[in-house]
């Protein structure tokens, strides 16, 4: 059964249109992620309007492999720098800036090209396996279970992404609330359009992104410093000896994939936790002589691998159950829901070949990331000495032109530079932006089962825990907020400790 799934989507995936897209994904994907500021969601949302032009695996091979080598091209910067060019390259900076100083940038970019290569394969043997016993779980789900489980994402990465569970719901229930602007789906009414012909569909998703994440950003990078500032950067060209420098390593190499996996199927955790945690056990589990913190390679490997490994588990409840893990895989979803397909347990039943497919490109992008990253490294350190100030008005010149070409539409564009502004005020108040894009993106899952659910219910809410597996994420759900309340509350009483005993 498996060998036929895989087989399916062969002829979708080997054409020269989803190859050559696929391997141009990567360069993408490592130029972002090596430029601070940007990372795989900027590539992802900047390149949406063209990718869903494309054929489907062409598209979302397209756009998987930004992801691939977006959470592997932070690394360069972290390492060269010290200045992770992602938050996912945070953990980089403990080992692979200390071997550049030692005279080994080539050696330490090697290895985290090759251990987050490595740790994607990894993550997609997982993904295969994993999402279609998961959607085959998924198969006897009813409107209750779908309508939980859409809860139970939107309140696990409201509670993780941010410091806050108050501002982690209050973004949250903002995309929920941005969800039923539109035409009503069961009474055809239209909700909150102010008798805008505009409204009538809502908000396109792209544009909101693009300014929640693109514009703010950018808007946040003219107001800091060092805009005309030329990085001092050396040249790194690291070689095929990296892969060997890499499997000396292999029991970390393996431990640590695991946990990027088990970190990345958990909505809302993502790969900053498991990159950290990662380093951390390995560090526990490290010999004296390899002195962790001054340059060793098992450091550089054990967050990479993780990184990388994270992205395969991410999509594993995005494919099977249509719950995105991050930002990044909530447009995956979107851009898989504007080609026409709806993730979840009848992709896998009905289109096989789609499914197949999108294996097939994510484990080829992690191929190329091996070959290109070891390859063209030395084009991104060049790219690395270009100041923001070019570098930010094309950004912003490619978020308008994005914008508009959706539907050639200027209110777009006025969305666009609206929530622009909503990210910039959410951003300098400390409140996260991805509960916003997957309330956005789950807000029609969540209303319309609920709807279903309570139509076909005897006994009103009670369907909710009549049913054994929706019971179960009803308990969950509860879990989740009592566990950031008292975690709120554990940080708060901290706080106070500290300065008590600092007065």
């Amino acid at each position: 059964m498996l060998l036929e799934s895989l087989t399916a989507g062969f002829d979708l995936f080997f054409t020269p249109l989803a190859i050559g897209l696929t391997f141009i994904g990567i360069l993408i994907g490592l130029l972002v992620g090596a430029l601070p500021g940007l990372g795989p969601l900027m590539g992802i949302i900047l390149l949406l309007p063209v990718a869903i032009s494309l054929p489907p695996i062409a598209a979302m091979g397209f756009l998987i492999a930004i992801f691939v080598g977006g959470s592997c091209g932070g690394s360069i910067s972290a390492i060269l720098l010290r200045i992770p060019g992602t938050p996912l390259a945070a953990a980089t900076l403990f080992d692979g800036y200390p071997m550049a100083q030692n005279g080994r940038a080539s050696d330490a970019i090697g290895i985290a090209i090759t251990s987050s290569a490595i740790g994607g394969l990894i993550g997609g043997i997982v993904l295969i396996i994993g999402s279609p016993i998961l959607a085959r779980f998924a198969s006897g789900f009813a409107p209750p279970e779908y309508a939980m489980l859409a809860i139970t994402g939107l309140f696990a990465i409201a509670i993780i992404s941010g410091g806050s569970l108050f501002k982690g719901l209050t973004s949250g229930c903002l995309g929920l609330l941005l969800a039923t602007i539109g035409t009503d789906e069961f009474s055809t009414g239209y909700r909150f359009t102010f008798d805008s012909y505009h409204m009538l569909n809502g908000f396109h998703i792209v544009a909101v992104v693009v300014g929640l994440f693109a514009v703010s950003e950018m808007a946040l990078q003219i107001m800091g410093r060092d805009l005309l500032k030329i990085p001092d950067v050396k040249v790194a060209r690291p070689g095929f000896r990296s892969i060997f420098l890499t499997l000396r390593h292999w029991k970390n190499l393996l431990r640590s994939s695991s946990i990027g996996v088990f970190f990345g199927a958990l909505p809302g955790a993502g790969g900053v936790i498991s990159s950290f945690t990662s380093y951390a056990i390995a560090k526990a589990w490290s010999k004296p002589e390899e002195k962790y913190g001054e340059g060793a390679e098992g450091g550089v490997v054990s967050v990479e691998s993780a990184n990388n490994a994270t992205v395969g588990g991410t999509l594993v409840p995005t494919l099977a159950l249509g719950i995105p893990g991050d930002a990044s895989s909530a447009m995956l979803l979107g851009a898989l829901l504007i080609l026409g397909f709806i993730p979840g347990p009848i992709l896998f039943e009905q289109q096989p070949e789609i499914v197949s497919g999108l294996f097939m490109v994510y484990m080829a992008s992690n191929v190329f990331l091996l070959i290109a990253g070891l390859l063209v490294t030395p084009l991104f350190v060049y790219v690395l000495r270009i100041p923001k100030f070019y570098l930010i008005p094309i950004v912003l010149l490619l978020c308008s032109i994005g914008t508009f070409a959706l539907q050639a539409s200027v209110f777009d564009l006025m969305v666009m530079l609206g929530f622009g502004l909503v990210g910039i005020l959410f951003r300098a108040t400390n409140y996260p932006l991805s509960p916003i894009v997957i309330g956005l993106i789950l807000g029609p899952v969540l209303e319309n089962n609920l709807r279903r659910a309570l139509l076909i219910s005897q006994d009103g809410y009670w369907i909710f825990v009549e049913r054994p597996v929706s019971a179960v994420l009803v308990t969950i759900n509860i879990a989740l907020v009592i566990g950031g309340i008292w975690y709120a509350l554990q940080k708060m009483h901290i706080k106070r400790t500290g300065n008590d005993s600092g007065a």
